[in-house]
């Protein structure tokens, strides 16, 4: 019977346009904080990740998340930044394929913000983004699907509407885009570090340095062969000394006493000298012979 009757009051207050409250209970995205925190204190945080936890505005962000600089809320269903504190060191905030319409000062509590995405959003005229002027440090935007894109003239009117503005919609004033710009700039730096070793290269002091040392290098190198070139004259000189001394000094200084090699060399001459003279005494009565005969 209470159900029915609960029932029937509900239904009444419909009819009647009136909607009954709902049991108090914590926002989808004051839990999501929670549990991105894990457990880590709020100002020791500087990345943040809340896409696709469902809330039209934005709760349980405060402004103890002070080194806070990526904020990411893509597909939230934002339809306004109210509730968006000051965050002194944000850099980079991602608030694409909400439903927001406006009121974009909100942002102007973002003193470092550089990088913007509001694409997919319900931004219609270029009056509700005059409060991003106010943004010194704001080099890229990103408004594409927006119907402001629509707006005749509408990337001149922008850069012109935000002076630090460098890419929007990904390209830069002359439509190079930033992959490109990215591309030359390492090339370039290629190009630098190559110079800079041409440099080195041709540096005169540290260069000089270099040549004295390789010349004191080379005069060491050149006196030690001098040097050795001397040691080998002399060795050879002392060869030659030695070979000169005639063979006459060295039998006076030795001794052939007990040496049996030098008995037995004087005694084969002593019979070389007998056969001499045997041969001799043999021609001669050969010739004693002849003269015999012939008389």
């Amino acid at each position: 019977g209470e159900e029915r009757g609960e029932r029937r009051a509900n239904t009444c207050a419909a009819q009647a346009g009136y909607v009954p409250r709902r049991p108090p209970h914590a926002p989808v995205m004051e839990k999501r904080i929670e549990l991105e925190r894990r457990g880590r204190s709020p100002s020791k945080i500087t990345e943040l990740n809340l896409d696709n936890c469902r809330s039209t505005s934005i709760v349980g962000l405060t402004d103890e998340f002070e080194k806070l600089e990526v904020l990411s809320l893509i597909n939230v269903g934002l339809t306004s930044l109210k509730g968006l504190p000051v965050l002194p060191n944000l850099r980079k905030l991602e608030l694409s394929d909400n439903r927001i319409s406006g009121g974009l000062n909100a942002l102007t509590c973002l003193p470092k913000l550089a990088y913007l995405n509001l694409s997919g959003n319900k931004i219609k005229d270029l009056e509700t983004l005059e409060p991003l002027k106010n943004l010194k440090s704001l080099f890229n935007l990103d408004l594409f699907n927006c119907e402001v894109s629509l707006v005749e003239n509408y990337r001149e009117k922008v850069f012109s509407l935000i002076p630090s503005l460098v890419y929007l919609d990904g390209l830069d004033k002359e439509d190079n885009s930033e992959e490109e710009e990215d591309g030359e700039e390492e090339e370039d730096g290629v190009e630098v570090l190559g110079e800079g070793e041409n440099d080195d290269d041709d540096g005169g002091e540290v260069l000089e340095g270099d040549n004295e040392h390789d010349d004191e290098d080379d005069i060491d190198g050149e006196e030690e062969e001098e040097i050795d070139e001397e040691e080998v004259e002399e060795e050879e000189d002392e060869d030659e000394e030695e070979e000169d001394v005639p063979l006459d000094a060295l039998y006076k200084e030795y001794n052939p006493v007990g040496d049996d090699d030098y008995e037995a060399a004087e005694g084969e001459g002593e019979d070389d000298d007998v056969l001499e003279e045997e041969e001799d005494g043999d021609v001669n009565r050969g010739q004693k012979r002849k003269l015999s005969d012939g008389d």
